[in-house]
């Protein structure tokens, strides 16, 4: 099973399914939005597959900190693409692609029912 893990390695909750990931002794790419940002198509697919609202993190300081005309733009799936490309910090974490779909952040239950 390839596993495809997307996110920010100093993030909380990243740090929590890696190592949940690890302990189940699942490999697993891991994608660094920092340093290898994020990618329209996937970011567009990943909006179709779970919804707008799961896929943008509006809990975040980096999304309250956007200026109303941004936050609007995040809650149109047609130009939240490209604002989520431009500020990956946005994007809701960590994100898994799996041969059985996407998880959209770490829910130890939904992650053992998907990946075990």
């Amino acid at each position: 099973m390839t596993i495809h893990l997307y996110g920010i390695p100093n993030c909380d909750t990243v740090k929590k399914a890696r190592l949940w990931l690890d302990a189940q002794g699942k490999a697993y790419t891991f994608h660094d939005y920092k340093k290898e940002g994020a990618d329209a198509e996937r970011l567009a697919a990943w909006i179709a597959a779970a919804g707008l609202d799961s896929v943008v993190n509006r809990k975040g300081t980096t999304f309250r900190a956007l200026d109303d005309a941004d936050k609007a733009r995040a809650a149109d799936s047609h130009t939240a693409v490209a604002l989520l490309v431009q500020q990956p910090s946005i994007i809701k974490r960590p994100i898994v692609e799996h041969p059985g779909g996407v998880l959209v952040g770490f829910k130890e239950e939904e992650w053992s029912a998907a990946l075990l």
